[in-house]
């Protein structure tokens, strides 16, 4: 399929790099593609960013049909620009569509397609520290009909976002609130695709977190209230006695891209890495024994989030007094490394624009 591009005749004028927080300022072009059952995915077209014309009624508004990914295009020292593994992020989107009933797309047409917006906006990839610039492909229903049935007319569409760090604060550990009321999803739900939903049902949890000055949440399986499972919208990982922890996918967690990095770059270097369900009650005998080394979240936002304290209930865990552990420094030089082209990839992650 032909990708028809229309360039904008007035450019945005560029935010200051050294202060692009996250998901502040968008690039000049988006990506837009439709579906109509019985034709198809159709008319790919590149145009000036803009709003969306819906009907009051778009099923969007009223069922949540939707489903989203995220990834990012990085500025190599030597100006090439070269995105991090986005046939996982493709793959990944299509699970999402398979579970709320939507219809795939090509993966290889969509990071066709990521490419030539990035190239189209390259311009706009930031060259500072510690930036880049984010990418986010989403599909969503359009249908003008409140019923609740799979929608027979979608838009895929990709923005682009110049951004700096997730968290103000950078790598400096955050604090984490264990929630014990709500629960964030459950086996045979949407927790393991990237649907919007998701994330708005998370919110009361880092509202409650945000009560008792806490960051962000740790989520607790949505059954027994006992296995560990996210941290706010990342994974998340525990060095415990030597041994590193993540939970394993058992169908409520997102496999994350940088999950799944973290893990095969740790296994590289010759760490134990065990994919298992880990109760907040071992983690915290684990705390009560001097054994809970390290800790931290994992995501494309962040990349690599420290945890510099748990509260769960009562108990009050510092972990590694508040300061980032080693692991977590290699993991976040090293990946990074990657992403920016410092350090060579030696796994096949990433790809270059051009």
């Amino acid at each position: 399929m032909e990708i028809k591009i229309t360039r904008t005749t007035s450019p945005k004028q560029k935010p200051d790099q050294k202060a692009l927080g996250f998901g502040k300022y968008y690039t000049d072009h988006m990506f837009i593609m439709n579906y109509d059952e019985g034709e198809g995915w159709h008319d790919a077209r590149i145009v000036p960013y803009g709003p969306f014309q819906l009907d009051p009624a778009a099923m969007v508004l009223h069922y949540a049909q939707e489903v989203f990914e995220g990834l990012k295009a990085y500025r190599r020292a030597d100006g090439e620009i070269q995105l991090f593994r986005p046939e996982k992020n493709m793959a990944r989107l299509n699970v999402s569509c398979d579970r709320l009933c939507i219809p795939k797309i090509d993966e290889e047409f969509a990071i066709k397609a990521i490419k030539a917006l990035v190239d189209v906006d390259s311009d706009w990839v930031p060259t500072e520290e510690g930036t880049s610039l984010y990418i986010r492909p989403y599909i969503f229903a359009v249908d003008p009909q409140v019923g609740v049935h799979p929608a027979k007319h979608l838009i895929f569409a990709i923005i682009l976002s110049p951004v700096g760090a997730y968290y103000p604060q950078g790598l400096a550990p955050v604090k984490i609130y264990v929630e014990q009321k709500y629960v964030r999803a459950v086996v045979g739900g949407t927790g393991y695709t990237k649907a919007g939903a998701n994330y708005a049902i998370s919110l009361k949890g880092q509202e409650e977190a945000a009560k008792e000055g806490y960051v962000q949440t740790l989520w607790l399986d949505g059954v027994e209230r006992k296995y560990i499972e996210e941290v706010g919208a990342m994974n998340v990982f525990f060095k415990i006695d030597g041994e590193i922890v993540t939970p394993s996918l058992v169908g409520s967690i997102l496999g994350g891209i940088t999950r799944m990095s973290i893990v095969e770059l740790l296994q590289s270097k010759g760490y134990k890495v065990s994919e298992r369900r880990l109760s907040i009650d071992e983690l915290c005998e684990a705390f009560k024994a001097g054994k809970l080394e390290e800790a931290w979240g994992t995501g494309t936002a962040a990349v690599i989030s420290p945890i510099g304290e748990l509260k769960y209930g009562d108990l009050v865990m510092p972990v590694n007094n508040g300061e980032i552990g080693e692991v977590s420094q290699m993991l976040y030089d090293t990946l990074t490394g990657i992403q920016w082209g410092k350090i060579e990839d030696t796994f096949g992650w990433t790809t270059k624009i051009k």
